[in-house]
Parts: structure tokens; C-alpha cells; sequence
């Protein structure tokens, strides 16, 4: 339990900080100019909370143990990004398919960004639990 919890609290703090960087600064004028009317005035905090949770629990448990069990960092890379890219892939992929419009450049840049942020949260995941 003490694992979990130190690697659920490592995930959880460096995701929300990287991917609040990601989406408030980095990539803000992107998203703008190409979901434009798509996007709200303002975030609603309480299913993007509710999310971090739910997927900061799911890298753990996915991710961060089984690569701490085979004492792999680079199992934590690997297992993270293809999570991320699963994950990240149910949103744009369904999004593609059932939203006029949706741009395949958007698909194409979250894809990236899923793998990216949740390799590197798993590595960090990884290296608390270790």
C-alpha cells in the first residue's frame, strides 16, 4: 500500500503539473485554433479532477507496479507510453469518428502528447516506488 500510495502521489503531482503547463501555456493558442468554438471559456474542474484521479490510479496500477515488480525503468517508459497512447487514443479516435470536423491534427498532436506525458509520469512513478 505504501508503494501505490507514494507512486499515486508522484503520478498525480507530475502529471497535473506537466499537463497543466501543456494545456495553459504550451499548447493553449493550438487547441484554441483548431477546436475553436469546441472549447469552454473556462475548465470545469470538477470532471477534469475526477479524471486526473481516475487515470493517475490506472498508470499505478498498469503501469508503475508491474514495472516496479520486474525493478524496470524502462518497462515503466514502455508500458506508460503505450498506455497513454490507449488512453489518449479512446478520446481522439472517438472524437474523429463521431465529431464534424474534428481535426486529424489534433488526433495526431494528443496521440503524441498521451505517450510522452504518461512515459515520463511512469518514469517518475517508477523511480519513487524503487
Amino acid at each position: 500500500m505504501t508503494a501505490f500510495l507514494k507512486a499515486y502521489g508522484t503520478v498525480g503531482a507530475t502529471m497535473f503539473a506537466v499537463d497543466l503547463v501543456w494545456l495553459g501555456v504550451v499548447a493553449k493558442s493550438f487547441y484554441a485554433r483548431h477546436l475553436g468554438d469546441l472549447l469552454r471559456p473556462q475548465v470545469r474542474w470538477g470532471p477534469a479532477v475526477l479524471f486526473y484521479l481516475l487515470y493517475v490510479a490506472a498508470v499505478v496500477v498498469f503501469v508503475v507496479l508491474p514495472a516496479a515488480e520486474r525493478q524496470s525503468l524502462a518497462r515503466a517508459v514502455a508500458l506508460g507510453a503505450f498506455f497513454g497512447l490507449a488512453a489518449y487514443a479512446t478520446y481522439d479516435l472517438t472524437s474523429l469518428a463521431m465529431i464534424r470536423d474534428f481535426p486529424m491534427t489534433v488526433v495526431v498532436v494528443d496521440l503524441a502528447w498521451g505517450m510522452v506525458l504518461t512515459a515520463f509520469v511512469s518514469s517518475a512513478g517508477y523511480l519513487v516506488t524503487k
